[in-house]
């Protein structure tokens, strides 16, 4: 235990640990400590009381002291019990505490974090962070408040009785006891590696999961159930194979325990019996210290696994704090103030911009969308277009150059009253697991009834909605998997129409709606964006003809704009291009 201690990582990571439980949770803690003492004093006493037992009934015989010794054994053990009960009960409800308090603070930390995080971790491996870290959090707690709260005390305790009932007979167990912990040290130099490979094979396990569950079609449709199922074998069998070698470091220290203290207890028995038989000693100074040296064996063994299992944990720990640690990229600014009111003008001015170094996506980029016009950026994909809407609603902040909303900097306004001004629709329709009413409410949460279905309406999903099951009541799954593409993206475009905002911004918004339903949706987008500065991406142009605006994007750069009729007249024009590929045979 002291060797796991040596090490400053573990003596700053269990110190912070234990200063951020306790803090929360002195209360809980304070009453399980308490119990604990407790529990090692009773431990002790009944150890010590075997000596007037042994001595009362082998000598003459006096039944008030029986009495007496009779109720005190009763008294330490009923004391016992009742403070092992509030032990438990106070250290699992600190314990519980721990795993939410860290679950949700993990939880909150992601949230922080712009979209370049979620592009450093899988899911799985976020989900695993999440659920297993705090779980490792609350035993490393638990091992160190145990180890050394009530099993410290207790050998303490019985050491004690040890000494003072036979200090000849305890020199047996000082030496074996030396000997055990040197030799379960020993098993622990692969102890931590092959914990944190068993976390990571976890990940593993729920990555496949999820790639099962959203690939579906996919696996089904390329048959790759024989792949699937053996990346599955083999993630289980390194986890299981991983759990049984972490099992048998754990385990073996038992035989090891059980063997030397069967030597020390023989030895103790051969010693006892020749100081009674041959040197004069009373029976209940002999009984009293094996009865100690019995008690002494569970904490003792329960010691000697405690570094197995605080090396388990310490590696869920780091995960944690590695999680929590990792610094923001994207911040407000300490003096940030709420976007002002404004026409909803936003200009990009010498924007730069790359998503990993050495490979620029946009370059020295100006554009203008004007307030309460429709702008459509067009071209080739990997132009930037998609970055364009990212900067705007400050997913990413650009290497150099500014973001304007209105004349403002948009590094200088609050990231909420920035998000309020913008409704946004993907080509990567996300639904949450919820119902129809509840979805399109995301959009507004404090939207009526009656404001839910006339946006439904606008986007000309009110028809099918109403032929579900149980009508906008009707829960439509993970993602929407209920519901075909098309009826998907009606229900984001209807949860944007019904956010109301001064910036529509539409990646794609049409990609899976068919040529009636499109059709039917410009119309309801001319109603929308009356008075709105709608920024739209669009690879079909048919869907931005009607633009004030029309930008062409190519190499991170705007190479042209105009309008519909303005790019179409240039001969050698790049819209041109674009426009001929999609509508000449």
């Amino acid at each position: 235990m002291l060797k796991f201690f040596r090490s400053s990582a573990n003596q700053r990571l269990v110190a912070r640990l234990l200063r951020e439980s306790f803090r929360k949770h002195v209360f809980d803690y304070s009453i399980a400590i308490s119990a604990m003492i407790v529990v090692a004093g009773m431990t002790a006493a009944s150890a010590w009381i075997m000596r007037d037992i042994a001595n009362e009934f082998s000598g003459p015989k006096d039944i008030d002291t029986i009495y007496l010794i009779a109720g005190a054994v009763a008294t330490i053990f009923i004391v016992k019990g009742l403070a092992t009960f509030i032990q438990t009960l106070f250290l699992s409800r600190a314990g519980n505490s721990i795993i939410a308090d860290r679950q949700l603070r993990i939880y909150d930390r992601v949230l922080e974090h712009g979209i370049e995080f979620y592009h450093s971790y899988s899911s799985a491996d976020l989900i695993m962070r999440i659920t297993q870290s705090a779980q490792k959090a609350r035993s490393v707690v638990d091992t160190l408040v145990t180890s050394f709260i009530r099993d410290l005390f207790s050998v303490v305790g019985l050491v004690a009785v040890m000494a003072v009932q036979q200090p000849m007979l305890s020199l047996v167990a000082f030496i074996i006891g030396p000997i055990a912990i040197l030799m379960v040290n020993k098993l622990l130099k692969r102890t931590r590696k092959i914990a944190k490979q068993e976390l990571v094979s976890v990940s593993i396990i729920m990555r496949v999961l999820q790639e099962t569950v959203f690939g579906a079609r996919i696996v089904k449709s390329f048959n790759l159930e024989g792949m699937m199922r053996d990346r599955m074998y083999s993630a289980v069998a390194d986890v299981q194979r991983r759990a049984n070698s972490m099992a048998a470091l754990q385990a073996i220290t038992g035989p090891i325990m059980e063997t030397l203290a069967g030597l020390a207890i023989a030895g103790v028995i051969l010693i006892s019996g020749y100081l009674i038989v041959e040197g004069g000693h009373t029976p209940g100074s002999v009984m009293a210290f094996i009865t100690a040296l019995l008690l002494a064996y569970e904490p003792a063994k329960r010691l000697a696994r405690a570094r197995i299992a605080l090396e388990s944990g310490m590696v869920g720990v780091r995960l944690m704090y590695e999680m929590t640690d990792r610094p923001l990229k994207l911040t407000e600014a300490p003096d940030a103030k709420p976007l002002p009111e404004g026409a909803g003008e936003i200009r990009f001015d010498n924007v730069c911009f790359s998503y990993r170094d050495d490979e620029p996506v946009l370059t020295d980029l100006n554009i203008v969308f004007p307030a309460g016009k429709m702008t459509a950026l067009v071209g080739a994909s990997g132009g930037g277009k998609s970055t364009v809407l990212n900067l705007i609603m400050r997913l990413y902040d650009p290497d150099s150059g500014r973001v304007l909303f209105d004349g403002v900097d948009i590094k200088d306004a609050t990231l909420h009253s920035l998000r309020e001004r913008f409704a946004y629709v993907s080509q990567d329709t996300f639904l949450f697991d919820a119902t129809v009413m509840h979805n399109i409410r995301m959009g507004r949460q404090d939207a009526t009834d009656d404001e839910v279905i006339a946006a439904a309406k606008a986007a000309n999903a009110h028809a099918f909605i109403k032929a579900l099951p149980d009508g906008y009541d009707t829960n439509i799954g993970e993602n929407g998997v209920l519901l075909s593409g098309g009826q998907r993206q009606r229900i984001s475009i209807a949860r944007a129409m019904l956010r109301n905002s001064q910036v529509l911004l539409l990646d794609e918004a049409t990609s899976a709606l068919d040529a009636e339903s499109e059709s039917l949706f410009r119309d309801a987008l001319d109603n929308l964006q009356e008075g709105r500065t709608t920024i739209a991406i669009a690879h079909r142009l048919s869907t931005v003809h009607r633009a004030h605006n029309i930008i062409v994007m190519d190499g991170g750069r705007a190479i042209e704009q105009g309008t519909h009729a303005e790019l179409l007249a240039k001969p050698d024009g790049a819209y041109r291009k674009l426009h001929e590929y999609q509508f000449l045979p």
